[in-house]
């Protein structure tokens, strides 16, 4: 029963946090929309569990997770404000701001610190691990695609004479469907994705070829955790709060993978939970969980490192110069260390 005596304790108790300086979350939730790079799959776990386990609700934000369209879309749907904060490739933003700096959007926290990027045929249409092996193919790629918009960055490192190579524009509904026709010989896109995929129409493991950029010389990141630059410079509190919850999810993502998928198949019943399984595994082992990652944190990145790539994405998207690292990343809004390391 809540009696005179309890409030004056609870009265002493926030007056007591107040004097010595303790944060608590503001009683009226601060609502955020949230726009994920794609669908409802295995990676996009550590997002639910921090909705699904009340990471947010302890922090005071009322959150709201949708689905996306490509890690390029998510860019401008948070620069506009129709999200506050969002999921994409972070070097499709540094494209974005490179052509108007003034754009309302960066990145605070770094999920993939590998890129995912891939290209991936099939052993049986003579696509291999080999880069060179896609010279005289033809390649599926969907425009919005992240992988795809390295394209030319990653046949210079790669070595690859595009000279006799067929691009062949196709939309994501049919990606892999076209692959496992044998209507294209290989397609850009998410490793973990399109492997997935490919196994969901048929193709077995040893007809799959995956080629990771990020292992032939194209030395870049993945997607981050983008928002609005004026929701931030109103709400920082908020972007903290939100980052810190994300640590958390991530982290009960790479702890329990289970539960995590549990958590994606309540959002889309249709999926197979065996496969988003495997999916998240790949995903937190090839890009997630990285050696990087475990000595020094979740979500941060190598500022230096980071301007390289900006050097790199000179080639493969024509940057005019006008970004620098800083402009890109704020790591601001992070945790402490100790708060993002993952099990």
């Amino acid at each position: 029963m809540f009696t005179r005596r309890s409030l004056t304790k609870l009265m002493m108790a926030a007056n007591l946090a107040v004097a010595v300086g303790v944060s608590t979350p503001a009683l009226a939730e601060t609502s955020v929309k949230f726009t994920l790079d794609w669908k409802f799959e295995g990676p996009a776990a550590g997002f639910l569990l921090a909705v699904d386990k009340g990471y947010f609700k302890d922090e005071g934000l009322d959150v709201t997770i949708d689905s996306g369209n490509g890690s390029v879309e998510a860019i401008p749907r948070v620069a506009t404000g129709t999200y506050q904060m969002g999921f994409g490739d972070i070097n499709s933003l540094i494209k974005f701001l490179d052509e108007d700096p003034s754009q309302k959007v960066k990145a605070v926290m770094m999920v993939y610190e590998r890129p995912t990027f891939a290209v991936v045929g099939r052993e049986s249409l003579g696509v291999t691990q080999d880069p060179k092996s896609l010279e005289g193919k033809t390649l599926g790629a969907p425009p919005p695609d992240g992988a795809f918009a390295q394209w030319k960055a990653f046949k210079e490192v790669a070595g690859i004479d595009d000279s006799n190579i067929t691009i062949e524009s196709i939309g994501f509904p049919v990606r892999e469907p076209m692959l496992a026709q044998g209507d294209v010989d290989a397609v850009f896109g998410f490793a973990f994705s399109v492997i997935l995929n490919l196994k969901a129409q048929g193709i077995e493991d040893d007809d799959i070829a995956t080629i990771l950029m990020a292992e032939n010389g194209l030395n870049l990141y993945g997607n981050a955790v983008l928002v609005n630059s004026d929701f931030a410079a109103e709400n920082p509190e908020a972007v903290e709060g939100f980052l810190r919850a994300l640590a958390k999810g991530f982290a009960d993502a790479v702890a329990n993978p289970e539960e995590g998928v549990a958590a994606v198949l309540t959002r889309n019943e249709t999926l197979n939970s065996d496969i988003e399984l495997e999916r998240l595994n790949m995903a937190n082992s090839m890009n997630i969980k990285t050696p990087y990652v475990t000595e020094n944190g979740f979500g941060g990145v190598d500022m230096e490192r980071l301007g390289a790539s900006i050097d790199t994405l000179k080639v493969s998207m024509g940057l005019k110069g006008n970004v620098t690292a800083d402009q890109v990343f704020d790591s601001s809004y992070l945790p402490p260390k100790e708060e993002r390391m993952l099990p």
